[in-house]
């Protein structure tokens, strides 16, 4: 797995920076633009799970396609966040629970606080495992194009025993990429955000797929 290379192929594109412009401004449409970008990202993906990293896709070709396929990954991506939703709002019902009932009492502040706390780690240790998941579910979506494949849970777990160092390689990479994303973003009067974060997702994109290959590979 290069991971040099994973910040650099995308210039390996003659027409890369049209791609990214034209892209970044897709992606500003509401609602579609985001979907759009997903649906991109994924073919990004699906091109590096079979070896072919560039070109990178057309930015306007297979247009509802791209939209389709970024909408049912966010509903994927959604599923496997939706329990950290939930968490959060039982903490919250509890909380509000405990403070009507006992208010402005010491034992009430303290189950309150405890119970936050509990929540919180719970939803913690739950968004580090879905992030470390996250790049076969993907992958493994991109490359059977099948919804139910990415909920392939014995499949998915056992891709990610075999390469855990790796993946939480993977997953740092990506943040900082996104991180760096940003901060260029930002100092480009705000608007660059839109084509580094783009970029960044790419990079993401290169990752997830050279580790879903090099997992397939160790697990054979």
């Amino acid at each position: 797995m290069d991971i040099g290379r994973s910040f650099t192929f995308i210039t390996e594109d003659e027409d890369w920076l049209k791609k990214i412009l034209i892209g970044g401004l897709i992606s500003l449409i509401p609602f579609v633009g985001q979907f759009y970008l997903m649906g991109y990202v994924l073919e990004t993906l699906r091109n590096v799970l079979h070896g072919r990293e560039i070109p990178l896709p057309d930015a306007t070709e297979d247009f509802g396609d791209k939209l389709l396929k970024g909408l049912l990954l966010a509903v994927i991506t959604f599923i496997y966040f939706l329990p950290i939703t939930l968490i959060s709002g039982c903490s919250g019902i509890a909380s509000s629970v405990f403070a009507d009932t006992l208010q402005e009492s010491d034992a009430a502040n303290t189950i309150v606080a405890a119970w936050g706390g509990c929540f919180g780690c719970l939803s913690i240790v739950y968004g580090i495992l879905v992030g470390l998941l996250l790049p076969y579910v993907w992958s493994k979506y991109a490359e059977t194009g099948q919804f139910g494949d990415a909920f392939k849970l014995g499949d998915l777990f056992k891709l990610l025993r075999s390469n855990i160092g790796p993946t939480i390689v993977v997953m740092l990479v990506s943040w900082l990429a996104s991180a760096v994303a940003g901060i260029a973003g930002t100092i480009a009067c705000v608007i660059g955000l839109v084509f580094t974060m783009f970029y960044a997702q790419l990079v993401t994109a290169f990752l997830y797929g050279s580790l879903y290959r090099q997992a397939k590979a160790t697990t054979l």
